[in-house]
């Protein structure tokens, strides 16, 4: 607990001063500083690898970026997929080059296959009530139903 007192004393000793800092930079113009931003992303990015082909895919992604923030998409399910895509493509692979090639091996093993039906539900499991609706013959068939969502 002393370590901690410590600690915060210490960043309120170091950052007090710098809030004027803080509060000067919230008054530049916002064009320049977002071409400030990318300046120094492209700067970053290229000196990474030293290679130009870098640069564009950086821009790509943040064109991509800039567009799943303006129609709503979660940020979070798109770094978790970044992060472990190629992880889980490298255990893939392992778990592939292992069997010899045979894709029998994650359906044969109840374990592979629990995980497999659990992943498989995760990925239906929003589309059920409008299938139950439409079996029913009650559900409004253009529109998809998310469980627990408000009624129009």
């Amino acid at each position: 607990m002393i370590v901690f007192q410590r600690s915060t004393a210490r960043r309120i000793r170091v950052g007090k001063p710098r809030v004027r800092v803080w509060i000067k930079l919230l008054e530049i113009p916002k064009p320049l500083l977002y071409a400030s931003i990318l300046l120094f992303a492209t700067l970053g990015v290229y000196s990474l690898s030293n290679s130009l082909v870098d640069v564009p895919i950086m821009y790509t992604f943040g064109v991509i970026g800039f567009v799943m923030r303006r129609c709503d998409f979660p940020v979070g399910p798109v770094v978790l997929g970044v992060i472990l895509g190629p992880l889980m493509e490298k255990q893939f692979r392992d778990a592939v080059s292992i069997n010899q090639g045979d894709l029998s091996i994650f359906v044969t093993r109840p374990s592979s296959l629990s995980i497999l039906l659990a992943a498989v539900g995760a990925v239906l499991l929003p589309y059920v009530p409008r299938i139950i609706a439409r079996l029913r013959g009650k559900g409004d068939s253009d529109r998809l139903v998310f469980g627990g969502g408000d009624e129009d």
